[in-house]
């Protein structure tokens, strides 16, 4: 007979490792730390290990998949899952609300607004609140069981909240997709591996979840949203859609807390431009919104149309990828003489921009990939970035395609160009190539450095050209007649530059560090450096020692400071900066009066504050010591969230980063702590 004690104790570590799997996966709010977790899931596994016939399917230890399987059962959907009709565009969405609202006779009815997920729609089946199947939609009739594989996705409940209270039987639906971090440590692994990257995280997580080794999808890391009631039995749905995500969320099933109700068509096609615009901002691709009527009475009287619901649409975003022939590959080298090579494209529309260069960032990258000269390629762009080739298609190779090596000497100068044993890029170390220059130059008038205003790309090369400057100071002794000489630049435009270069001599010290184009120092690494030494002379003077002491600077960037000046040409710069009235120190030397109670710390601030603005807040963290960050990484070290705080604030609770209110952020800023 089996101890009383070991029953319980196993019933009472499912029962919590169930709740911490709920609170963790779908709700992102865990109660406890994962060493508590690994601790509690260990001793379950112990005791099953020691007392195998108490072993269930529904454990929280199975969910690492069975053996290999032959094939896939096929599965009959009860319900058919058809797809959607689509718009592209506000026009397309208003002719479908039309239609509905003829065939409803009003249109005072409300909708439900949902990102579109990108990834593969499953059916789960719930009986008596255990997960009794998964299948794929397949052709919508006919689906694919891939329960065992499902069984291994963590925001999957193999049982729900409160099993006893759920339906006796019925299905759910959703999307089962891969988490673009995922996605990314994934193709970096094949990558290492010699093995072809996946082309999108789509197709990632239809390739996982369709393994026929439940081991390999449950290394994936997979995720799941779920978004709709296929059928039910032994209880009564709710009358709304609305009400029935809230339904499924009460059971413990993960539905997205992005999805909203609207009162009108104008609500829809406001929520559409809002997830346009932050689609990027979360950890999973999104294609579209799906708009939904709520009541449930309205979508049974629209019916279907074809094997698309009328009451239902997809409204899509612009393409993120789009495939076309990779013409050459060139390379820009940059003002740290770094060799970058890029993709020279056949012009192709890629989220309603017409992109003819991406990045490649460099020749380990390209051979990782296998991308060739010649090549048809995808090219995708995320977001406000620049364009990049994410693979080649191999199938459609013809054999006429080229592999791409680095130049041995520098394309802009012919110096011999070099490669650290522990670096990946190339680089020319003649700091008087003219490419290097350019960019400096380019560099030092940018937004970011000395934000003059008006001196673009054009400008400095015809400037160079001209042979009107040399270095950044040669731009302060320019006469508004040698402006005006320049092609294209009239009296009025040449008064303009004039102004603004003249302007630029009150940047802060900040800018004036990261103008200077020192490698590894951005804004936020300048902004340190300013604080702490106060003046160009002091940071000049200081060794790579006394640079690595600084919090936030560290050995590497410490080195490179250094090196910069070394270098006497660098050092003459400065002085001949100053020499023109730029500001090489700060009024306050030393950095920020007062103390410094954020020193060597990073913060990110995110969601709508009740007594600051946002860039407020950031400045506040800054004047007294912080650094501010634009992302949550392990490096930051608090988190301030105010209303509507969006994915920063999930990204802080994975990592586990401390959480603050306006509130604990003044009790930190004066020392009571947070």
């Amino acid at each position: 007979m089996i101890d009383q004690a070991v029953n319980e104790r196993i019933a009472a570590l499912r029962e919590q490792l169930n709740l911490h799997n709920h609170r963790y996966y779908v709700l992102d709010s865990p109660l406890i730390a994962d060493a508590e977790y690994d601790a509690l899931l260990r001793e379950l596994r112990s005791l099953e290990e020691a007392h195998p016939e108490l072993v269930t399917s529904d454990s929280p230890t199975q969910r690492v998949g069975a053996a290999p399987s032959p094939e896939f059962r096929e599965v009959v959907h009860p319900v058919p899952m058809l797809s959607l009709a689509n718009a592209f565009d506000d026009e397309e969405l208003t002719a479908w609300h039309r239609r509905a609202s003829g065939l409803l006779e009003t249109d005072a009815f409300s909708l439900v607004c949902e990102p579109k997920i990108d990834g593969l729609a499953v059916a789960l089946i719930y009986e008596r609140g255990h997960l009794v199947q998964g299948a794929t939609r397949g052709d919508g009739t006919r689906g694919e069981d891939v329960t065992a594989n499902v069984r291994t996705i963590a925001s999957v409940p193999l049982v729900l909240q409160h099993p006893e209270r759920a339906p006796t039987r019925f299905e759910v639906r959703g999307e089962v997709y891969f988490p673009r971090s995922a996605f990314a440590r994934l193709n970096e692994e094949r990558a290492d591996r010699g093995e072809s990257l996946f082309a999108n995280p789509r197709n990632a997580a239809a390739g996982s979840l369709r393994q026929l080794d439940p081991r390999i999808t449950a290394s994936r890391g997979l995720a799941v949203w779920l978004y709709q009631l296929g059928w039910v039995e032994g209880a009564e749905a709710p009358d709304t859609h609305w009400e029935t995500l809230e339904w499924l969320r009460e059971m413990g099933l993960r539905v997205n807390p992005e999805i909203d109700r609207v009162d009108s068509l104008d609500g829809a096609q406001d929520y559409h431009r809002r997830w346009e615009s932050r689609r990027f901002e979360v950890d999973y691709q999104t294609d579209g919104v799906v708009v939904k009527i709520d009541r449930r009475d309205y979508q049974r009287h629209l019916g279907f149309v074809g094997r698309e619901p009328r009451w239902a649409i997809a409204y899509k975003f612009p393409a993120e990828q789009a495939t076309t022939r990779l013409e050459d590959i060139r390379i820009n080298v940059g003002r740290t003489g770094a060799l970058n090579p890029y993709a020279v494209l056949e012009p192709v529309n890629v989220g309603g921009v017409t992109i003819s260069r991406a990045t490649l960032h460099n020749e380990d990258d390209i051979r990782r990939k296998d991308i060739r000269i010649g090549d048809w390629v995808i090219v995708e762009r995320a977001g406000e970035v620049i364009p990049q080739v994410v693979g080649p298609v191999t199938d459609r190779r013809t054999g006429a395609e080229k592999p791409f090596s680095m130049p041995t000497a520098c394309p802009a100068c012919g110096t011999a160009v070099v490669r650290e044993a522990d670096e990946a890029m190339h680089r020319c170390i003649n700091a008087a190539c003219p490419a290097q220059r350019y960019e400096r130059l380019r560099h030092f008038a940018s937004k970011a450095g000395m934000d003059i205003d008006g001196l673009g790309e054009k400008l400095v090369a015809a400037l160079l050209e001209a042979g009107l400057v040399s270095d950044a100071h040669d731009l302060y002794h320019l006469t508004r007649e040698q402006l005006e000489g320049l092609e294209r630049m009239g009296p009025r435009s040449a008064a303009n530059l004039a102004d603004t270069i003249a302007a630029s001599r009150e940047r802060p010290l900040t800018a004036v560090i990261a103008a200077l184009g020192i490698r590894h120092v951005g804004a936020e690494t300048a902004e340190l450096l300013a604080r702490r030494f106060g003046s160009l002379a002091g940071l000049m003077d200081a060794g790579a020692d006394e640079l690595a002491q600084v919090p936030g600077i560290g050995p590497i960037i410490a080195e490179a400071i250094a090196l910069h000046f070394a270098n006497e040409g660098n050092r003459r710069i400065v002085a001949e900066l100053g020499a023109a009235g730029v500001r090489v120190q700060e009024e306050r030397p030393g950095g920020a009066a007062g103390p410094q109670p954020f020193a060597g710390l990073r913060f990110v601030v995110t969601g709508r504050l009740e007594g600051f603005t946002r860039s407020g807040a950031e400045a506040f963290i800054k004047e007294l010591g912080g650094a501010v960050a634009g992302s949550v990484s392990k490096k930051t070290d608090y988190v301030v969230v105010g209303e509507e705080p969006g994915s920063k604030r999930d990204d802080a609770v994975r990592l586990g980063i401390p959480i603050l209110s306006e509130q604990d952020l003044a009790a930190l800023a004066t020392g009571e702590g947070a």
